[in-house]
Parts: structure tokens; sequence; C-alpha cells
């Protein structure tokens, strides 16, 4: 039975969104201009200003989020840097305007770009589809072992791939097994389930398998603090598969198979020629000296670089191949950092932090509550966004005298929080993959996804810092 396509409506998305959101921007955008708050400077009127138009404008779309970042860079040096307009009052130290324009070549970005070339790659010369079909080969005929199979290795692509490359590449697999399957066979939902959430899950591991961790690096790194690509790992992955686990366990409880075996197409056939070649030593160096950063102290981001110089110098990738990079991404990353970076010069963050007693909450509620918005809100808008609109207030919170909570604690779990968002169609991408092939109704994934990211919150919260005493690991 063949599988219907159909669209994916974003609730916040339509045709009516645009101009509600755009008069709302407007006059969120107007009001710190006409009511004095009392204790912020006139420097964090204006960009409290910029703040509250990037929440408007994240939440509603009515601009693309990318469009949203770069108007963002663009109202702080218009507004609170050295070439403002009008200029800031004497005594305020206006950050340089190379400043906010320096957030479109952060580190983080050229980290996050070294795992675009490489994820584009990897689909150019079939590299995924073709590891894939291979490491499926050990786990058999059983649908429940072909399940495991499929989300282990989604959620290790979704590692240093884009959770939606790594979707449409799993997809591309098992679509023609579900395809053969009866219509009231749950499995068929189940499998189609089993890609996004392996992808959603996986992306936590690295910090450059979702947005979020790639803004709370770039934020830990502007705050002076360093996080790198192992620890990152270490602190994540051993929850990362806990939870990858308990959500195939669900999937074969709440998606059982009729049938006793199902037969995939394995055969793979590897690119041989010189440039696949090529990619294939880019790659498997690049991961190398990721996972070995304490040994050569090498920065993730100069690696990451790394293939970027190497498949372009030697023509591996053409100038088609580097228009077809994810640059809206990077620009969305570029405007959450610098946002953190005029909230913070402003002074707009010590002031929200004197708005509320935080003396009273201690830490560990601190951390459960930013993790939770963060779950919420990436439901419903983007993961990128929440991150972006978060993470530089969670840091301030964490930095501040009334709270003195560990910053990369903070940010990471914001960003932990953001990722485990998979309740709706438009949560993610991969939900969004999973449901136009029409063998998953929301119903199906609401249920699953929250279970799966309330599951991931308590895990992460609670289980992971006991996890990191027991064997020693310092955030």
């Amino acid at each position: 039975m063949a599988l219907t396509k159909r669209p994916v409506r974003m609730s916040l998305k339509g045709k009516l969104s645009r101009p509600v959101g755009l008069v709302l921007g407007a006059i969120v955008f107007t009001l710190p201009y006409v009511v004095e708050f009392e204790g912020l400077s006139v420097a964090g009127h204006r960009i409290f200003s910029v703040f509250l138009l990037a929440i408007v404008l994240w939440v509603t779309e009515a601009i693309p989020l990318h469009a949203t970042a770069a108007l963002i860079i663009l109202l702080e040096i218009l507004l609170i840097s050295d070439k403002a307009l009008p200029p800031l009052p004497a005594g305020f130290e206006a950050p340089s305007f190379s400043t906010f324009f320096a957030s479109l070549a952060h580190p983080v970005l050229m980290l996050f770009l070294g795992g675009f070339f490489l994820a584009d790659g990897a689909a150019k010369f079939r590299l995924d589809q073709n590891m894939a079909r291979v490491l499926l080969r050990p786990f058999g005929d059983s649908p429940t072992r072909i399940m495991l199979g499929l989300m282990l290795i989604t959620a290790a692509f979704s590692m240093f791939m884009s959770n939606t490359a790594t979707t449409a590449t799993l997809m591309a697999v098992v679509l023609p097994v579900i395809a053969t399957l009866a219509p009231e066979d749950r499995l068929r939902t189940g499998l189609a389930l089993s890609i996004p959430v392996a992808a959603n899950i996986g992306g936590i591991g690295t910090p450059v398998g979702t947005p979020p961790n790639a803004i709370a690096v770039g934020s830990l790194a502007d705050a002076g603090i360093s996080i790198s690509f192992v620890q990152w790992m270490v602190m994540a992955v051993p929850m990362m598969v806990v939870l990858l686990l308990i959500a195939w366990y669900l999937l074969t409880r709440l998606f059982p198979a009729r049938e006793r075996s199902l037969q995939l197409t394995i055969h793979a056939t590897f690119d041989k020629s010189r440039p696949a070649q090529v990619f294939y030593v880019t790659f498997a160096v690049t991961v190398a000296l990721w996972m070995t950063e304490p040994l050569h102290g090498i920065s993730s981001s100069i690696v990451g670089f790394l293939p970027v110089v190497i498949l372009l110098a030697t023509r591996v990738f053409s100038a088609r191949d580097l228009q077809s990079v994810q640059w809206h991404v990077l620009w969305l990353v570029a405007g959450g950092i610098a946002l953190g970076i005029g909230v913070n010069a402003s002074g707009l963050d010590a002031w929200l932090v004197g708005l509320v007693g935080f003396e009273s909450i201690g830490k560990a509620l601190l951390i459960l509550a930013l993790a939770s918005v963060a779950l919420l809100l990436s439901t419903f808008i983007s993961n990128s966004a929440t991150a972006n609109l978060l993470i530089p207030i969670g840091l301030s919170l964490a930095l501040s005298d009334a709270v003195a909570a560990t910053p990369s604690l903070v940010a990471f779990f914001i960003a932990i929080g953001a990722s485990l968002a998979m309740a709706l169609p438009v949560s993610t991408p991969p939900n969004a993959i999973a449901f136009s092939t029409g063998a998953v109704n929301t119903r199906d994934l609401a249920v699953t996804g929250s279970i799966i990211g309330v599951t991931g919150l308590v895990l992460y919260v609670f289980a992971a810092p006991l996890l990191w005493d027991l064997t020693g690991v310092t955030p």
C-alpha cells in the first residue's frame, strides 16, 4: 500500500499570524521607548525593545527566522554599538559595531559549518544510506530488532549530521518496508515514528547535533567558559543512550507488529571515485579529531573548519555544493549569539534577574524550571529560537550573586530541554517529515513525543548529575 503525502499545517505560521506578528512586533518594540522602566539604563531600554521584538517574530514567524536574526544584528548596531543613532549617554561603554558583525563568523558557527559539510557530503556520495544498510544487517528480520537498529543508527548519524538530513536518509530506507505492511498494522506507525524520535534524541549527543547545542556552546564561550566537544559528549551521551532504549521499548509496546519478520533492502554499493575517497578520509579524520580534542588540544571549531577547506580545495565540493549549505541555520545561530552579547553589554540581563527574588529558588529548581520552559516553548516554536531567547537569560541568572549556579549546566539543560520537544508535527523538521508520510497521525505523535520528552527531561535533570558524581565528570 502506497503512503500518502500530506502537508504539515503550521499552527503559528499561517497567513493570519504574519500580519498579527508584524503589528504586535511593532507594538512591543516601541513599548520600552514610551514606558520608562525603573533601574534600566538607556541602552537597556533599547536592547529590551530588540529582545521583545525578537520574541514576537520568532514565535509568530511573521518573517523568516533567519531574517529576524539578521534584523537583530542590524538593530543592535544602530541602537547600542559605538555607531548608535542617536548616540548613547556618556559613561556607557558601547560595544564596537564589529562585535555584532563578528557573530556571523563566531567560532561555533565554523564548528557547525563543518558538520553541514560532512552531512552534505555523506548525502552526495550516498555514504549515509549505504552505511545504514550495512549497519542494519546484524539486526536480522525481527521487527523489534530492526526498529532498534534503525533507532541506534539514526541517533548515531544525528550526532554528526543534521537531524533533518538523517531523518530523510533513513526514511528512504524504511518507507518501502512500511508500504508493504497492512493498513491496520501498527508497526507502520512505529517504524515511521522511530526515526524522528531517534534523530531528535541523537542530536543531543554532540555540539554539532542540533542548533540549541551550538547556541549553548557559543554563549558559554562568549562568557569565557569553554566546553569541549568531548566534554559535551561525556555529559550528554550516557543519558541519551538510556532515553533511546526507553523510547524503543515504548514504541514496541504502543505499536506492536503483526508480522514476525520483515525484509529490508540492505544491499549497499559504495562510491569508489576519487572525490568520494577524499570525502571518506576527510570525514573520518574530522570525527577522529573531534573525539580526541583533549589529546591534541586543537579546538573543535578549528577542526570543524578542516573539512570546509579540504573539500573545497580538492574540488570535491563545487560552488553549487557550497550554495546548498544551510546558511539560514548559521545566521539563526549568529542572531542568537548577537542577542546574548547585546543583552549582557546593555545590562538588561542583570535588570531582568533583579525583577524576581531568585534567592529563594534552589539551583536544581531553577534548572528544572528553565529546562521545562524550553521544552514547552520548543513544542510550538523553533528549538533554535527557544535557545536563543532563554540561554542569555539563563546564563545571567547563573552568574548572578542571587543564584550562583554553574553556567555550563544552565546552558546545557536549556539546550537539552529545547531538543526534547517532539510532541507535534511542527516541533521539529524530523517530526514534520514523519507526519508527511501519512503513516503517523497527530495523536500518536503527541502521546509518544510527550512521554519521551518528559521522561528525557527527568533523566537529564535528576539522573544525569548523579551519574556525573559517580563517574567523576566535572560539568
